[in-house]
Order: C-alpha cells, then structure tokens, then sequence
C-alpha cells in the first residue's frame, strides 16, 4: 500500500498596489480521490490499477493507484451561532455516526464550533466517547458564522496530520457565510496544498428561519420624537409608533424576502458548494434527523469506496487550470466521479 501522497505546492501571495492577492502553486504530486459507480449507481469496488487511465488536460499521466484502506483524519466543523439552536440536537443525536465514517480503529476525529469565534471542542481522538461529550457540548452562540474561517481552521489542523493518512473535513453548517476574514480562494489554495477533501451536509436555511429565535433589535441612537413627521402630526407616543412602526411584531415580509433572495443567489454565493467541487467532496442538505443521518451514512459509504489515484504531471509548464479526467478502461457502463482539476503556475522544471 502506498503512502497518502501529499501534494507539495509552493504558495506565495503577492499584495499588488490594488490590495488584490495573486495566489501562485506549483505542483509536484496530484491526489485525485475517485469513485466508480455502475448503471444501478452502486460503487464498483473490484477494479485494478490497470483499469484506470488519467488525463491532465489531455495528456495521458503515469499514475499510482491506491485501493487499500488509508487511515482518515476528520475534522468535523459545526456551526453553533443563534440560528441552529434547534438543529443542533439532531447533529448532537447522530454523534456515533462521525465514527462510522472512519472506517478503521486507525481513524481519528477533531470537532469544531464556530460563531464569531472558532473552537476546538476536542483534538483528534479515536475516543469515540470523547467525540460524542465534544458534540454535546456544543452551545449556540452570536448571529456570526464564521464558516469560511473555519473550514481554513480545519485545514490548519490536517496539515498537522502524518502525510500518509486522508485529510477530509466534514462541514455542518449553512451554505452562507457570515463575517469571516479568510476568502473562498484562499481556503480553496490551502485544500489543494495539504490535499484535504471537503464534504458539506448543509442546514435547510428555511429551517433555521423559522426555527431560530430573531436576534434582539439594536438599539436606535435616535429618541422616537427625534425622527421628522408629516407637517402638522405632533410628536405623541402614539403618532411616533404609527409613523416609524414600533410596536408592531408579526411582520412575515423579511421572512419570504431573505427566503427568495438565498433561493436566487445559492449557486452563485455558496462557498460550500465551490468547496466540495473544488475539492471532490460531495454537499449533502438536511432538514429532519434522518436527513442527517442518511446523508453521513452516503459520505461513510463513499469514503470507503475511493480509489486514491496520484501522479506527477508532465506538463507542469502549462499555467492555469488543470482539468482532471479520469476513464475506466474496457468499461462503458460505469460513472467516474472525481475532482474536475487544479491550479497551477507555468515553471521550469
């Protein structure tokens, strides 16, 4: 079996006078995790290195395939702001299942919660106890969600990891981030570097909005007889309530607003999806407790189904991005899932 190769980029970020930061890698080793799957969408597990054939955008590559189990670090990061009080129970319940997705007593879990803050619930452990009191005692917290943040905060802690075990991250949470201060790029620069794999089982946003108790108003600088009325409508408690429309509670509007408007922009602003396609993950959704837990049972079940492909590209001199494509040989009638490519900068060998 060989090692889990890790990918040895070269990373230098350069602030231009316009502030912008240009992200630079070159590659020496590509991981590209695949599964196969056959008409019926079941993994096909019976297939041989000789079977696989790779194309770094076109060319045909000299890989090394690895279908024996390698040891997985997890790092499960779950959001815990105001908004998921009443979903965090459900993610509390199906602890045990964070330990199936293993696969092996060599297997190893770390738990995050993040809000405004990012925190370490419990270092990595095969403790399957020790994962499940780190999960329950996760707390909601502020209307923050640092989700970007703390994906690039996982990512940290793999790269910590032995070189020779699968770096996977596991996100619950809202595809939507709030008040991070780390960019989609970077954290997408820092998967490849340290050759981690991202899956997202994301909250139903409509849930969370009809089940999270509405942040307390801020409070106005101005005194309600401060704020201009219509010519002649004197400043009374009662004429201040109707014009400004305090006092008044029950306003659905915002709901069916914010509902449409996340509707409209999920494939456009969803830093979760980029992750996991960037990546090879997969993004899972739920809303109900099974939900959840068939949705860890697929990633348990994928895990354990990849084949670890790992080359050396011959065309490091094209710049850009590398389109990865994977065939079976001899197999028509089977489905190849893995990452569609890589950045890389033109340099000499």
């Amino acid at each position: 079996m060989r090692p889990w190769l890790p990918a040895l980029l070269v990373c230098v970020l350069a602030a231009q006078e316009t502030t912008e930061q240009v992200f630079r890698a070159t590659v020496n080793v590509v991981v590209a995790p695949v599964t196969v799957t056959d008409k019926n969408g079941d993994y096909v597990h019976d297939l041989q290195p000789r079977h696989f054939r790779l194309f770094d955008n076109g060319k045909p590559q000299d890989i090394k395939v690895d279908v024996s189990f390698l040891p997985i670090s997890l790092v499960v990061a779950v959001q815990a702001n105001y908004a998921v009080e009443a979903i965090l129970p459900k993610v509390q319940k199906a602890a045990p299942l964070f330990q199936g997705i293993l696969a092996g007593e060599q297997g190893e879990v770390a738990v995050l919660a993040f809000d405004h803050r990012i925190r370490l619930m419990q270092d990595f452990t095969s403790d399957a106890d020790r994962i499940d009191e780190a999960l329950q005692q996760v707390r909601p917290g502020s209307t923050s969600s640092r989700m970007i943040d703390a994906t690039r905060e996982a990512i940290r802690m793999l790269a910590r990891r032995p070189g020779e075990r699968r770096r996977i991250v596991l996100l619950i949470s809202e595809t939507r981030d709030r008040s991070s201060e780390a960019g989609a790029r970077e954290v997408m620069t820092y998967a490849q570097l340290h050759n981690v794999l991202i899956y997202t089982v994301n909250i139903n946003r409509v849930v969370t909005l009809l089940t999270s108790q509405p942040p307390p108003a801020r409070p106005d600088p101005l005194p309600p007889a401060a704020r201009p009325l219509p010519a002649g409508v004197p400043a009374t408690p009662e004429t201040v309530r109707q014009s400004t429309g305090y006092g008044i509670s029950g306003d659905a509007v915002p709901l069916f607003v914010e509902i449409f408007r996340q509707a409209k922009s999920i494939f456009v602003d969803n830093p979760a999806e980029v992750f996991t396609e960037y990546t090879g993950g997969r993004e899972y959704a739920f809303s109900t407790q099974r939900g959840l837990e068939e949705a860890l049972h697929k990633i348990s079940e994928e895990l354990r189904s990849q084949y670890i492909l790992s080359y050396t590209p011959n065309n490091k001199l094209e710049g850009g991005f590398h389109e990865i494509k994977v065939q079976i040989a001899g197999r028509r009638d089977v489905q190849v899932n893995t990452r569609p490519g890589y950045w890389m900068a033109a340099v000499p060998d």
